[in-house]
């Protein structure tokens, strides 16, 4: 609530500014991940960095590959300063998108064209885009928890109802008889993450055939289209060779959103696409609609100079061996101290069971240890914390006493 003097008849009247009734409830709710991240902050100003022991965030602690530098810089160089900053298509470059289906369809086995790309700002970007080109108010968009928190948020713009699979907490796949049970003729999409933010399970061959085979047959009972759109930030953040399936193989309507700022440890960069394949439903409506959702959300088109890097660095990786050895020191030693946790296939988090019910209160009784970890309430499965291990070693390494700490101190009377 903001007052403000407004002149009306040549005289200063007091009057109050709200905020919109939608963002009131979206700022009291506001990101608990990115407010423990400043907290950390304070933290470190009060305790000593090297005395903080900062979870919170999936911020990548690997550096980009020397390439990116290195394009970025020829590319500015060498290329028409029209053609780097410059306006192009919503879509982006044609050249891009066609470099980025080239390297898809060699992994995959798939048969993309540029036609089938759409260059956006992120992952995040690249959902809002499609969830404004689907969903109409009141309609359902389906998540399976734990998910990413954001999804929340996301759906809540476009006047969408989050509908909530409860948590399968021995295997975290997903729940896919309550999945069943819960799409109804409002069902207008289903949000997947795999590797998953918070727990690292990779959704196995088997739920994807699964999932696939569900809406099928709901899309037949319902006469209408149900979209699956599965979020893949950690596609190829693996380990111990575990295989993510390609979902568009699988469901003809499922869409790939995909973003660079895990796999090339850019997520300032905003960039990302989504692959919209021919034979989901409606197809030149759908890229076309989500051309204009590019548009008039305000990115108009993903950043212009990284696309053009991205095009010349996209098979180069990080090196995913630092985080498997965050892994495996972290992992191995929480469970030492009697922490319960599935070991994650995938990206860079684990999901802690809590040493109480309330996961809230040991998440604050971490921080009395300088540890921040993330309540898994965030994402809607409370009695869990997350711990976002793409950190540096050596701040794993002082942190193991706090946590055995931690742990002492809840099972010393068991």
């Amino acid at each position: 609530m903001i007052a403000s003097a407004v002149i009306t008849g040549g005289k200063k009247v007091r009057g109050i500014v709200m905020i919109s009734e939608k963002m009131k409830d979206l700022v009291k709710n506001s990101s608990v991940i990115r407010a423990m991240f400043e907290e950390g902050k304070k933290m470190a100003a009060v305790y000593g960095a090297e005395n903080v022991y900062d979870f919170s965030l999936g911020n990548p602690s690997v550096e980009p590959p020397k390439a990116i530098r290195e394009a970025l810089l020829d590319i500015l160089n060498e290329e028409e300063p029209n053609l780097v900053h410059g306006y192009m298509n919503n879509s982006g470059y044609e050249d891009v998108r066609e470099r980025i289906a080239r390297s898809i369809n060699e992994k995959f086995n798939t048969k993309f064209t540029y036609k089938n790309i759409i260059m956006t700002v992120g992952a995040a970007g690249g959902l809002n885009v499609i969830l404004k080109t689907l969903i109409n108010p009141g309609d359902e968009v389906i998540v399976f928890a734990p998910f990413f928190g954001e999804y929340r948020n996301y759906v809540s713009n476009f006047d969408g109802r989050l509908v909530v699979v409860s948590p399968n907490t021995t295997t975290f796949q997903p729940n896919l008889a309550e999945f069943e049970a819960k799409i109804t003729d409002r069902t207008r999409a289903v949000i997947i993450n795999s590797p998953n933010n918070p727990t690292g399970v990779i959704y196995s061959e088997e739920t994807i055939i699964a999932i696939s085979d569900i809406l099928n047959k709901k899309e037949k009972e319902f006469g209408s289209s149900i979209y699956l759109i599965s979020d893949e930030p950690y596609r190829e953040l693996v380990y111990d060779g575990a295989e993510v399936v390609y979902t568009t193989k699988y469901y003809h309507n499922a869409i790939v959103g995909y973003s660079f700022s895990k796999s090339l440890s850019l997520p300032g960069e905003r960039i990302g696409y989504l692959v919209i394949p021919d034979e989901v439903d409606d197809f030149s409506d759908v890229v076309e609609a989500a051309n204009v959702a590019n548009r008039i959300l305000g990115f108009v088109n993903a950043p212009s100079l990284i696309q053009r890097a991205i095009a010349r660095c996209i098979d180069e990786k990080v090196d995913v061996e630092i985080y498997n050895r965050n892994r495996e020191l972290l992992y191995n030693s929480l469970l030492s101290y009697g922490y319960e946790c599935v070991k994650p296939q995938g990206a860079f988090y684990l999901f802690i069971k809590a040493l109480e019910e309330d996961d809230k209160a040991f998440a604050a009784a971490a921080k009395k240890h300088n540890i921040l970890i993330v309540p898994g309430s965030s994402f809607g499965c409370p009695g869990y914390c997350r711990i976002a291990y793409c950190v540096d070693y050596s701040m794993i390494e002082r942190s193991l006493p706090a946590f055995k700490k931690l742990a002492d101190e809840y099972l010393a009377g068991k």
